[in-house]
């Protein structure tokens, strides 16, 4: 018989492997920098979806250091190649990089692939971070 904290651990384990076998497209948030009063963003995208993307367009949110929704943005992050990395750079105009608490992926607005739209992609597209600022869904 298990015993119900080993039974959590094993039911999580199977849903981080479950998880991490799911065909994604992460979005890694890799650095954040100034350029004049904007905060340029770096993204390095990987296509581990199996299919090429059209379109996919991020709806993203800059939260400051105290949790407070400070700029938001909507970025066209394809053409994604299956299997490829790529890198996408972007600005938040008038947002001092020092000000930037987290970034929520909030949704997709627009996902196409080759076979046409995609209804699933915000399923699909998971974000990380590489360096201190978190991004989250």
């Amino acid at each position: 018989m298990l015993r119900p904290l080993t039974a959590a651990a094993a039911f999580a384990a199977l849903s981080v492997s479950a998880i991490a076998a799911e065909p994604t497209v992460t979005v890694e948030l890799n650095k954040l920098e100034p350029n004049g009063s904007a905060c340029r963003a770096y993204l390095m995208l990987r296509n581990g979806a199996g299919t090429a993307f059209d379109s996919l367009k991020l709806d993203l949110v800059l939260l400051d250091t105290d949790g407070i929704v400070a700029n938001r943005l909507a970025v066209e992050t394809a053409p994604l190649t299956a299997g490829k990395t790529s890198l996408k750079v972007f600005d938040f105009a008038d947002q001092p990089c020092g000000e930037v608490g987290r970034v929520l992926l909030n949704d997709v607005l627009t996902c196409q692939d080759n076979n046409g739209p995609r209804q699933d992609c915000l399923n699909v597209v998971w974000p990380t971070s590489l360096g201190s600022v978190d991004f989250i869904k």
